[in-house]
C-alpha cells in the first residue's frame, strides 16, 4: 500500500531545475530532487514522520542547518551529506552561497520502520534508534544504495519490494542502532549492559543519572529499562543508583577527612541531614558514626 507523506515545508529561493522525481511504497515515499539555492535562500521543514535527506554533492560549505528557532548564527553547523531527522524534529537550513545538488528525500511511516526494525533489534531499541537524531558525512556505506533507489524511482524496473528492500538497507546503514544491545528476550539485562552501565555510573563523578540517561546509555526506552532493571538486580533504578552514591560516600568518608556536609554537597544530596538520611537507610548508621566505628577498627 502506497503512503502519502504530510509534511509542512516552506522554502525561498531554492528552484527545482528538473521535475521532481518521486515513488510511492509500502509506508514510505522516495522523492529524488535536482535543485539549485540562491545565496541567503532558507527552508523550514516539519513532519510527523522520520525523514531521512541524502545529498549526491558535498554541500557542507554552502547549506547550514538548524533544529532551533530563532538565533540561527547561534545555533546552525554545516549540511552533511546524510542526515536522519526523528518524527516532529524541526528543520531549517540556509544557503551561505549559490549551490546546485542533488537530493534523495525518503519520507517513512514510523510504523513502518518500526515493524521493519523490530524482529531483529526488539520494539525498544527501535523505539529508541528511532529518536536519535544522524548527521554524516562520510557515507561510502550507503551512497551506492541510494544510486540505485534513485535510479528506481527515476525509472521502475523491478517489484517494488527491490525498492523498499533499498531503503531498508540505507535505513540501517544510517541509522544508530547498538550492535549488541538487542532488547533482553527473557527480561533481563545481559552482563555487557550492565558493565556499559556501571561504567558510565562510575564515570560521574556524583554517581547521578536519570533514569532516562540510564536507559539511553543501553539503548532501551525508559519503561522497559526500569521493568528489565528490577527484573535484573531486585532494586529500581534508583534505589540501585542510590547504593552507589552510598558506596563512594563510604569511600570519602574512610578516605578524607571532608565534613559530612562537603560530602552531601559532592554527592549532589540536597544537604547534610539528606545525606545522613539516606546513608542510615542503607548502611545502619549515620556517616559520622560510620565513619568513627571503622577508624577505630
Amino acid at each position: 500500500m502506497s503512503y502519502r507523506h504530510s509534511m509542512t515545508c516552506h522554502t525561498e529561493g531554492i528552484r527545482a531545475l528538473a521535475p521532481v522525481k518521486w515513488r510511492g511504497l509500502d509506508g514510505l515515499m522516495s522523492v529524488f530532487w535536482d535543485a539549485e539555492g540562491q545565496p541567503g535562500a532558507t527552508g523550514y521543514y516539519l513532519s510527523p514522520d522520520p525523514r531521512i535527506v541524502f545529498f549526491f554533492n558535498d554541500v557542507s560549505s554552502q547549506i547550514r542547518m538548524s533544529n532551533v528557532g530563532g538565533g540561527f548564527e547561534r545555533h546552525s553547523r554545516p549540511m552533511t551529506r546524510a542526515i536522519y531527522v526523528p518524527a516532529g524534529v524541526p528543520l531549517w537550513t540556509n544557503f551561505t552561497s549559490m549551490h546546485r545538488f542533488s537530493h534523495l528525500d525518503l519520507h517513512v511511516h514510523k510504523d513502518r520502520l518500526l515493524r521493519f526494525l523490530s524482529p531483529s533489534v526488539g520494539l525498544s531499541v527501535a523505539q529508541s534508534a528511532l529518536r536519535r537524531p544522524v548527521e554524516i558525512q562520510d557515507v561510502a556505506a550507503i551512497e551506492a544504495l541510494a544510486g540505485l533507489l534513485v535510479d528506481e524511482v527515476s525509472t521502475p524496473s523491478k517489484h517494488a519490494v527491490y525498492a523498499e528492500s533499498l531503503v531498508g538497507s540505507i535505513v540501517t546503514g544510517l541509522l544508530d542502532i547498538p550492535e549488541h544491545d538487542s532488547e533482553p528476550a527473557n527480561g533481563r539485562l545481559t552482563q555487557a549492559q550492565m558493565n556499559k552501565l556501571v561504567s558510565r555510573v562510575d564515570a560521574r563523578g556524583d554517581c547521578r543519572l536519570t533514569v532516562a540517561e540510564m536507559a539511553a546509555t543501553v539503548g532501551l526506552s525508559e519503561s522497559w529499562f526500569a521493568h528489565v532493571f528490577k527484573q535484573t538486580t531486585g532494586k529500581t533504578p534508583l534505589q540501585w543508583q542510590l547504593g552507589k552514591r552510598i558506596d563512594l560516600a563510604r569511600k570519602l568518608l574512610l578516605e578524607s577527612d571532608a565534613s559530612v556536609a562537603s560530602i552531601a554537597a559532592q554527592l549532589g544530596f540536597s544537604d547534610q541531614a539528606h545525606l545522613t538520611k539516606a546513608f542510615r537507610q542503607i548502611a545502619g548508621e549515620t556517616p559520622a558514626v560510620w565513619r568513627r566505628m571503622q577508624r577505630i577498627r
